[in-house]
């Protein structure tokens, strides 16, 4: 009898994704209100055009993505994160929410608009973005396996 899960290592190595989907499914408001809290602390420092990012290692952990990394690790690739970096661009950050995430040499783009504005899911917590960080690595720790 054949199992074919082990026969497909690459569909192992894919499983993050589905793990990482799962997650910003069921923390949408939390990455929402952070995404919107650093990003106004960017925007005080001038580092305005930085993205937030996950980086899956060695361990799950959020990460300012700067427009000039973005930018070399797209010529690094030939010109393949120029999709991505387009709608890095063309986003509202008042209104939608865009994350970069890193893993095992890949890159995937989170895109989504939550039911409430980025600004209003800051509003409801405490505004402690060190607190707010820590809970969502703890959590995203637990799906990414």
């Amino acid at each position: 009898m054949f199992n074919l899960g082990n026969n497909r290592p690459e569909i192992a190595e894919q499983q993050w994704r589905s793990q990482l989907d799962h997650f910003v499914d069921d923390y949408e408001h939390q990455l929402a209100a952070l995404a919107w809290g650093l990003q106004q602390e960017w925007q005080d420092s001038g580092d305005v055009n930085d993205v937030l990012g996950i980086d899956l290692e060695p361990t799950p952990h959020f990460v300012a993505c700067s427009q000039e990394s973005l930018d070399k690790l797209n010529h690094n690739t030939r010109g393949q994160l120029q999709e991505i970096l387009g709608i890095v661009d063309g986003s509202d950050r008042a209104t939608e929410i865009v994350i970069i995430v890193i893993a095992k040499g890949q890159v995937k783009l989170i895109n989504f608009q939550p039911e409430i504005t980025p600004p209003d899911c800051f509003a409801a917590t405490d505004g402690n973005i060190d607190q707010l960080i820590a809970t969502l690595e703890l959590a995203l720790a637990k799906y990414i396996k």
